[in-house]
């Protein structure tokens, strides 16, 4: 065996034992939520019974762990524990996938000393978080009045467990429920300790897992970020839905196109339908960690995630003149961004944590 062949075996190896403890972190979360007791699940209820609060909870969760994945686990494992419902947790989804865009945000900002190339990075940066503003838009008022997310979701959960896939959680949490009983006996069942734990096991696992895949899987189709994948909007749909899903993280996916756009052998009509699929293929993680939990509540959660982004996609996707919406606002914000240098600054701030920070002290 040779050194390349025995470093990708190793990889391989730990990214096993990254998303075993992963799915640890999620039912150790459960657990304290169960220690806590059902006083404290009733507050974090009451504090998320307001849609519009945990929207922006979502948003600013998510900008703060620059994660999606990290964040809709972690209200699958809230969920599964049942410290929130399913009513309360779609808003927070929601809203994690507008938070999730300001990494590619940040990234673009590296471009900022070359006027054209950051022009051409800025707009394909925030195209991404246009999109799911615009998705937001109009799926969030059109859930509240219909649950039709929920609805959908339940539905796509009972056909799962119908067909037996349901069970797929049996095996994990059989694995897994020695390891969360053993965390939990290592924390002397303290509830906040536990909790603390559980959530930097999630959080760094899910880092790991990332930082793993990234290095097996990106490094080695860099060379064909081409005109080849992005040949049609079909293709590169597919290609951001594929390579999400085996990264688990569209922040990475979104963020390796900005500067592929601001060096330009990428268009920004090539990019817009690769993020579509890098927001599908984000949902993989929600599903595996509800998977792990055996709960009917929080696997229906995780479908409303990969519903949600689906439902968005076929609302703005067909229409051209809904699909232009957001094209149209990232260049138009980036060739204001161009004229003043600390407009994208000022964006990140106040969309991604000063807005919601405000909203959420008004709305409670």
């Amino acid at each position: 065996m040779s050194k390349a062949q025995l470093t990708t075996l190793l990889k391989v190896a730990g990214i096993m034992l990254f998303l075993y403890l992963f799915i640890v972190g999620i039912g150790a979360m459960g657990q304290s939520f169960k220690l806590f007791g059902k006083g404290f699940s009733e507050q974090i209820l009451s504090t998320t019974a307001s849609p519009m609060v945990g929207l922006f909870i979502g948003i600013l969760a998510t900008s703060l762990v620059q994660s999606s994945s990290t964040t809709t686990s972690i209200v699958v494992g809230m969920v599964a524990g049942g410290a929130i419902s399913i009513q309360g947790a779609i808003p927070i989804i929601m809203g994690a996938n507008i938070g999730t865009t300001v990494t590619n945000t940040i990234v673009s900002i590296g471009h900022i000393t070359r006027k054209a190339e950051f022009r051409r990075a800025f707009a394909a940066a925030i195209v991404h978080d246009f999109f799911n503003i615009v998705a937001v838009a109009i799926l969030f008022p059109l859930e509240l009045t219909t649950g039709f997310l929920s609805h959908l979701a339940s539905l796509l959960a009972e056909a799962f467990e119908g067909v037996g896939g349901m069970k797929l959680g049996s095996p994990l949490k059989a694995a897994t429920t020695p390891a969360i009983d053993l965390v939990s006996d290592l924390m002397g069942h303290h509830p906040v300790l536990l909790l603390i734990l559980s959530v930097l096991l999630i959080f760094l696992m899910l880092a790991g897992i990332v930082k793993t895949l990234r290095s097996l899987v990106i490094k080695r189709i860099s060379a064909f970020f081409d005109e080849h994948l992005f040949k049609t909007a079909s293709r590169a749909f597919l290609f951001g839905m594929l390579l999400t899903s085996l990264v688990q993280s569209s922040s990475i996916t979104t963020s390796l196109a900005v500067p592929l756009v601001g060096a330009g052998l990428l268009t920004l009509l090539q990019v817009f339908p690769y993020t579509l699929g890098a927001n599908i293929g984000t949902t993989i993680t929600a599903i595996l960690a509800a998977l792990s939990t055996a709960n009917p509540a929080a696997i229906t959660v995780a479908f409303a995630h990969l519903m949600f982004n689906v439902s968005g996609r076929l609302v703005i996707w067909p229409v051209k003149r809904i699909r232009h919406i957001p094209i149209r606002m990232a260049e138009f914000a980036s060739k204001t961004a161009t004229r003043n240098r600390f407009m994208p600054l000022i964006f990140i701030v106040f969309v991604f944590y000063l807005f919601p920070l405000i909203l959420i002290a008004l709305t409670r």
